[in-house]
């Protein structure tokens, strides 16, 4: 064991936990606690404020997956690790935590943790497991089932498969060892991928990248059992490696894959989504001048709530894979679609069983807002335009007819385009979640502390940013929409660098501008006149303002100015004559 002193970092939620860790190990001598955390916000931020200082500060970090138990936190975790590792790549990180998956355990282990003890741990071997990650190896405890990942050993080749006995050619020999080889590797790396999948709360991005992985491996297992071996082997007696039965969906996929050049739709969509995953990371403030429901929340709530409706946005999408929905029944299907996403990401982001107390009554978060699901389609979810286009997109690779023009798949235009679109799904979904708790529960304490922002913390701050979005609605409704509608084109909220910003595209919208009545229909009529009538009164202006410019400056102005010159001339003149008089006095004299 190494006698150079542990300088650690404890990040965890529990303060009873904090509190009695730091007292036990600050009476070991090769430990220090330099600091207690309690969120992964808090850690970032001392921990670049020690890499000015002085890195030699801390050279341990011990940590806990959030609380351990919701898997919200355990995926917030995940990525709060993958973020630790790219800044620090070279800082130990022990988890010490309550979690025992086996499968979140192989995930942890793949984002670049070093370690793995869980809570309860005797204290010596705690503090062995500590010397030994903070001296560079690796420990995971000892009591957990082993962890196959993609650097374990290779099973045996008998383990794989087992060849017939006949007397083969040496080159089906080198074929077959070959063949062996390559395939051992594979079912150990699908292994470790197949594990990693089945971890709860997977990020989408992780999911979308390990499934990519895993659809990969598999046909090139496939591939690797037909090429390597020959026409001739395959004639005669000898068998080849036991194999699973290739399933109609993968064989079409592969064939798919041959007879096309464009991706696959699992592809495709994992590629847009972590395109989005990245812009998720820009800051969530709204630098519009439409006040949105979202506005409310803490950046850090905006970012989790957006995170899990594409999380349930990409299981979605499996689902309908599976289902064989055809593509001409999207368009009947895209309203119960984006009701049950917004049903599903509600659920989830504020407990199925969550309670509050609101006055003396102890009562179930989603018994209020779950029955908003009518005013919220109504206000929001319908208006949330090419929702079918992205879905098709992404389910069966078409063409995306954006700005009136029509982008190929696979172009860096059609990504771009569709991400637009799918970055204001989910701001308008996220929208459609806020809004029942607005409407029901806007000034509930628990509520305030718990998701709102500082500056929106206030009962009168509340109500004004209530009234905000109240005439956000008036005037879409009455005035933004129709004028959108009579230009033919779509607004579309989007992450920029600085923020959530707004675009528009162009879409033909002919069919909702002839229903148009009453308060929108005038909006268009208003509209139409002032196109129709505005050029000509432009041009009566600027005739009648050129002729105004005429007679002020060719006839007035010289006039005046004829009229000033004759009248210097004057004063001019009598000033010679009256200095002659008196020149002529004076000579007289």
């Amino acid at each position: 064991m190494s006698d150079r002193r542990i300088k650690l970092l404890l990040i965890d939620q529990d303060p009873i936990f904090r509190l009695g860790l730091r007292v036990a190990l600050e009476a070991i001598p090769s430990l220090e606690v330099t600091g207690v955390i309690e969120t992964d916000t808090a850690a970032l931020q001392i921990l670049a404020e020690i890499a000015q200082e002085d890195p030699n500060q801390v050279n341990l970090v011990v940590l806990e997956f959030g609380n351990g138990r919701s898997t919200t936190s355990q995926q917030l975790g995940l990525q709060f690790c993958r973020q630790l590792r790219a800044l620090y790549p070279n800082l130990p990180i022990l988890l010490l935590s309550s979690i025992q998956q086996q499968g979140l355990l192989l995930a942890a282990k793949s984002v670049g943790i070093n370690g793995y003890c869980p809570k309860g741990t005797p204290l010596p071997e705690l503090v062995a497991a500590m010397q030994e990650v903070a001296d560079g190896g690796d420990y995971w405890f000892q009591d957990t089932q082993p962890i196959t990942t993609p650097n374990s050993p290779l099973p045996s080749r008998d383990a794989i498969n087992r060849v017939s006995t006949h007397s083969p050619l040496p080159l089906f020999r080198l074929r077959n060892n070959l063949r062996l080889s390559g395939i051992a590797h594979i079912e150990a790396t699908l292994a470790a991928v197949t594990a990693q999948l089945q971890v709860p709360g997977l990020p989408v991005l992780d999911r979308a990248i390990l499934a990519g992985q895993r659809r990969e491996l598999l046909a090139a297992r496939w591939l690797l059992n037909r090429l390597l071996v020959s026409s001739q082997e395959k004639q005669s007696d000898i068998p080849v490696a036991d194999e699973p039965p290739i399933t109609p969906s993968l064989s079409s996929a592969i064939q798919q894959r041959q007879m096309s050049p464009l991706l696959s739709p699992g592809t495709l969509q994992s590629a847009l989504f972590a395109s989005c995953v990245t812009k998720l990371q820009f800051p969530l403030q709204n630098v519009t001048n439409i006040p949105l429901e979202i506005d409310i929340f803490r950046e850090d709530k905006k970012r989790e709530l957006l995170y899990l409706i594409l999380q349930k946005l990409a299981g979605q999408l499996d689902e309908l894979r599976t289902s064989q929905i055809e593509i001409n029944e999207l368009y009947e299907v895209r309203l119960r679609l984006l009701r049950e996403l917004w049903q599903a990401a509600i659920t989830d982001f504020f407990g199925k069983f969550s309670r509050i107390k609101v006055g003396n009554q102890n009562i179930e978060i989603l018994n209020y807002l779950l029955p908003s699901i009518e005013v919220v389609q109504r206000d929001i979810l319908n208006k949330i335009p090419l929702v079918c286009e992205l879905y098709s997109y992404l389910l069966f690779q078409t063409e995306l007819n954006i700005d009136n023009t029509s982008y190929p798949v696979v172009s860096a235009e059609a990504k771009s385009q569709a991400l637009m679109i799918l970055e204001n799904l989910l701001i308008q979904v996220a929208n459609g979640v806020v809004q029942p708790l607005l409407n029901s529960l806007a000034d509930v304490e628990e509520i305030k502390q718990n998701f709102y922002g500082r500056q929106l913390i206030s009962t009168r701050e509340i109500e004004r940013f209530r009234n905000d979005l109240s005439w956000k609605y008036r005037l879409r409704n009455y005035i933004n929409e129709p004028k959108a509608v009579f230009e033919s084109r779509y607004e579309l909220f989007v992450i920029a660098p600085r923020g959530i910003a707004i675009t528009s595209v162009y879409a033909p919208r002919n069919q909702e501008l002839v229903k148009f009545s009453n308060i929108p229909l005038v909006v268009t009529l208003v509209l139409e006149f002032s196109d129709a009538i505005a050029p000509r009164l432009k041009s009566l202006l600027a005739f009648v303002g050129s002729g105004i410019v005429f007679i002020l400056t060719q006839i007035i102005g010289r006039g005046l100015g004829l009229i000033g010159r004759g009248i210097l001339q004057g004063i001019g003149s009598a000033s010679l004559i009256e200095k002659n008089f008196r020149r002529n006095s004076d000579r007289s004299k």
